[in-house]
């Protein structure tokens, strides 16, 4: 075997690490919205040369979780509050698709699981946690994937990841200023317990009025945050 061919996989495995470094990163809310990319500090930070760094950026820019501002830099994706209005509307047409079919193909371990992420979410807005709005997001994707899977439909589950990702670089923001932000107990338990009846049409009541209430909270953030950014 050839020195190059041996290398070859060395260096794809470096593009993937830090492909999935960054992207936990930005993912994670440690690298911020907005927030600028710069390869030499990427390649310093995560111990790589920049060939890989420059690679996963490329992966990065064609998720959308990293562009290019209208001055040339490449920055960590700033979702604007045109973006998530039309992102909560694909969420919406997507889930309702997602409720409908768990109401009619749940199983009881699905079903078991879904409440206990309910009750999970309940206690973890009553802690006092040092960083319980990642503790709810988590929980909230947990829930709403779930919801995805119990329809019985793939193809729904892979669409809405693609979704779930781009909201979940948002949310993170948002939620840092205002928890309250993300409601998961009132209008988590109305979706569970439509489901448990095995309704579909009160289940897509249920996560139609579920979703319209988070864009407008989420919208309204956004807003806010443009806001003291602008006065800053």
């Amino acid at each position: 075997m050839s020195p190059s061919s041996r290398s070859l996989p060395r260096q794809q495995n470096l593009q993937q690490l830090a492909y999935h470094a960054i992207r936990t990163a930005i993912l994670s809310g440690e690298m911020e919205s907005g927030e600028r990319l710069i390869e030499t500090q990427l390649a310093q930070r995560f111990q790589v040369s920049r060939t890989p760094i420059r690679e996963a950026i490329a992966l990065l820019e064609h998720e959308n979780l990293a562009q290019v501002d209208a001055n040339g830099v490449l920055r960590v994706t700033k979702i604007s509050a045109k973006d998530v209005a039309q992102l909560y509307d694909c969420r919406l047409a997507l889930e309702k698709l997602s409720v409908q079919g768990a109401a009619l193909n749940v199983t009881p371990e699905q079903l078991e699981e879904l409440n206990s992420l309910v009750v999970k979410a309940e206690e973890v807005f009553q802690s006092n946690g040092d960083r319980p709005h990642l503790e709810l997001l988590d929980l909230d994707y947990q829930f709403h994937r779930l919801l995805a899977q119990s329809s019985g439909n793939p193809w729904l589950v892979s669409l809405l990841e693609q979704v779930f990702d781009k909201m979940l670089l948002l949310r993170i923001q948002t939620m840092k200023r205002n928890p309250q932000v993300l409601e998961v107990r009132v209008e988590h338990r109305r979706i569970y317990d439509a489901i448990a009846k095995h309704d579909p049409t009160e289940a897509i009541d249920a996560i139609a009025e579920h979703l319209t209430a988070a864009k407008v909270r989420v919208v309204n953030e956004v807003y806010q945050i443009d806001l003291v950014e602008l006065t800053e």
